[in-house]
């Protein structure tokens, strides 16, 4: 039997009773999108927008298993309307497979969107909105169809490595929050999935990246969208670089000259073509006094040439910011752990990796919400201690009717909480990446594990036959 949007509604308030509904009284911008959702669909007990909080709500738990995701559903079932229903998580797991990868996307969009607009022009770079974007990786499970869509490194031998995927995360400096993403194979360039993403980069806007984005065509592209850039000068731009002006101390205008007369495999020849032979930037250089940091002595580039109107140290105090899209891929990572998926086909692969996003990004809204109603930095509040608080005071809202205004001020006390982890100013921290801890003494797995034998009781392993 299908259900129309009307009835989707109506299963959105009959899912309030349930305990599984506790975190859309703490995020009411998706409880509205959801109201919105134009799906048809069988009457299922996991329906489009159960599956949807199940889902949320695995991704924001400490490592749930979809069983323990139907434990959860059925005890609720139980508890709310004395009903039961099979404990086998399959049609939890099919119900997942049914849910739209476009709905998904737009939702975290929009849960990004929703917080931008809240953002003050105090609140930007010198007026101006400033995107971050950066580049990483996440690893799957080693199946036969992730494997085919996203192949494990060269270095690692067959049998005994992972499907690795790319990603450029494009970032709002002044919210934290995920605003697009794109993926593709390890052997996909990061360039390259920029230029997915050129769209999402409005005229007046300035993107700050690191070396790996700066390139002729890179800022070619942004500058014919009225897009502004701030990076990092390549290690290897030496040649074809000639200076045009002095305007001070370690800055001046430079001319680039295009040297390189074959495209990149992401710009169609048309579009090469029609570049210039030389682009006009502003270079910057300036030395790091901090003991411990890697980098001593740093270049920039950057479209803005003018000197007055936006001076060298902003850009120096700017491009030290960029460190924060680092931190904000530790939290979607570490703290979301999604640095390793789960599923087992590039399709659920990708609707987890988009309801990581919307966790994120709502984690993300609260954290901003906190920050302006308590008047403290939102990049001075911890994410992990704001993580924390969600998962267990979102239990005690959901039995609260979400009208009442004992509903608001146990909400308002959440974000009250919020706002009071704050991370501990620390200028110029340097910590090594070491543990203290050591690891279980285990063996490498350098075969497959049907022909990999273990000798037990013994310092080294050998190889099966």
């Amino acid at each position: 039997m299908a259900t129309s949007p009307r009835r989707i509604s109506a299963c959105a308030r009959r899912l309030s009773r349930w305990s599984l509904q506790e975190l859309s009284s703490s995020f009411p911008v998706l409880q509205k999108a959801l109201s919105s959702i134009d799906i048809e669909f069988r009457e299922r007990l996991f329906s489009p927008v159960v599956t949807f909080w199940m889902f949320l709500s695995q991704v924001l738990s400490d490592n749930a298993s979809c069983q323990e995701m139907v434990a959860k559903a059925l005890a609720a079932l139980w508890l709310t309307e004395a009903k039961q229903a099979s404990a086998d998580n399959s049609a939890y797991c099919q119900a997942r497979k049914r849910l739209p990868e476009f709905l998904l996307q737009r939702l975290a969009e929009q849960t990004a969107a929703d917080l931008e607009c809240r953002v003050s022009a105090g609140q930007l770079w010198r007026g101006r909105q400033v995107k971050i974007v950066d580049g990483s990786s996440l690893s799957m499970p080693d199946t036969g169809a992730n494997q085919s869509a996203y192949p494990q490194p060269d270095s690692q031998k067959p049998g005994c490595g992972f499907p690795v995927m790319r990603l450029v995360v494009v970032f709002s400096l002044a919210t934290g929050v995920i605003l697009r993403l794109a993926s593709g194979r390890l052997r996909q360039s990061e360039r390259a999935l920029l230029q997915c993403l050129i769209e999402i980069f409005l005229p007046g806007e300035i993107l700050l990246a690191d070396r790996g984005f700066c390139s002729f065509a890179d800022i070619y592209m942004l500058m014919t969208r009225g897009v502004d850039a701030v990076l990092r000068q390549h290690a290897n731009r030496s040649a074809g670089v000639r200076c045009k002006r002095r305007l001070g101390s370690g800055e001046r205008l430079v001319e680039w000259l295009l040297s390189n007369r074959i495209p990149p495999a992401w710009m169609d020849p048309k579009t090469w073509h029609e570049m210039p032979e030389t682009l006009t930037l502003r270079e910057i250089t300036y030395t790091v006094p901090v003991k411990g940091f890697r980098s001593k002595r740093i270049v920039l580039v950057t479209t803005l040439t003018d000197a007055k109107l936006f001076p060298r140290q902003a850009f120096a105090d700017l491009y030290l910011q960029r460190w924060e899209a680092e931190l904000f891929l530790r939290d979607i990572k570490i703290c979301l752990h999604m640095d390793v998926l789960r599923c087992k086909t590039p399709e659920m692969i990708h609707k987890e990796l988009w309801m990581h996003v919307i966790a994120y990004n709502l984690i993300r809204t609260l954290m901003w919400t906190a920050a302006q109603r308590h008047h403290v930095c939102p990049s001075s509040i911890s994410f992990r201690s704001s993580l924390a608080s969600i998962r267990q005071w979102a239990l005690w809202l959901a039995a609260m009717d979400p009208r009442s205004h004992r509903f608001s001020k146990t909400r308002d006390i959440l974000l009250a909480y919020i706002s009071q982890h704050l991370v501990p100013y620390r200028p110029n921290r340097v910590e090594p990446r070491a543990r203290k801890r050591r690891p279980k003494i285990y063996h490498l797995l350098t075969a497959p594990r049907k022909v990999f034998k273990e000798i037990h009781h013994a310092n080294r392993y050998r190889k099966g036959a």
